[in-house]
């Protein structure tokens, strides 16, 4: 099963998770502060692991063309850990804040298969992750409040160089093969994990406001 079509094996769960109150929040910018405060806070936590899960994707790379991938993947999380520092100058987010279950269940997740399987498979646990963060991102710039505090989360993920990262790593998937019925539980998992994750953030102090935040 290649990558695109595990996507659209899980498309529920990311529409699931594009029709989420915290999500159409970001997008309208009537989310409340303290729940996006909450979760760039937890989700700092999650890139946290997801760049160590990216670095052991380095070790264990089998050829060049795979090292050279997981740099660009390793130098691209380490971006999206710059914004979300721009994230907390402004909106004082803690970026050490104690870990959540469901930001715990997920770094847990990633970084066992990291140590402990194959690269195919650490593949199939990230690709989830980057591919719907970059379908969110195409999905929700049309419909965006141009003021929507929020606005720059958006187009971060809506962005050319994102997408091409998701890209990146969906060929890695589909190259470097694995175990199908392990990469296709692994590539579920993750999709529910990145819902949980959602849940989590929207269950913290509300999730919408009647005005833009």
């Amino acid at each position: 099963m290649k990558a695109a079509d595990l996507f659209e094996a899980n498309r529920g769960i990311a529409e699931a998770c594009r029709d989420h109150p915290f999500v159409q929040g970001i997008a309208s910018g009537r989310l409340d502060p303290a729940a996006f405060c909450f979760y760039v806070g937890q989700d700092a936590a999650f890139l946290d692991a997801f760049v160590r899960a990216y670095a052991l994707g380095v070790a264990k790379a089998p050829d060049r063309e795979t090292l050279a991938a997981f740099k660009a993947l390793l130098d691209g999380g380490f971006v999206e850990l710059e914004l979300h520092q721009g994230y907390a100058g402004r909106w004082g987010v803690d970026l050490a804040p104690e870990p959540e279950p469901a930001t715990t269940a997920y770094t847990d997740f990633l970084l066992r298969v990291a140590a402990l399987e194959p690269v195919a498979h650490l593949c199939a646990a990230m690709t989830p992750c980057m591919r719907l963060y970059a379908w969110l991102g195409t999905e929700l710039l049309p419909v965006a409040a141009p003021d929507s505090p929020y606005r720059e989360w958006v187009e971060t993920y809506a962005s050319p160089e994102f997408q091409q990262l998701a890209v990146v790593l969906e060929g890695l998937l589909d190259r470097l093969g694995g175990d199908p019925d392990t990469v296709a539980a692994h590539y579920r998992r993750a999709m529910q994990l990145e819902l949980a994750f959602f849940d989590s953030a929207a269950a913290t102090g509300g999730t919408t406001t009647g005005e833009h935040a």
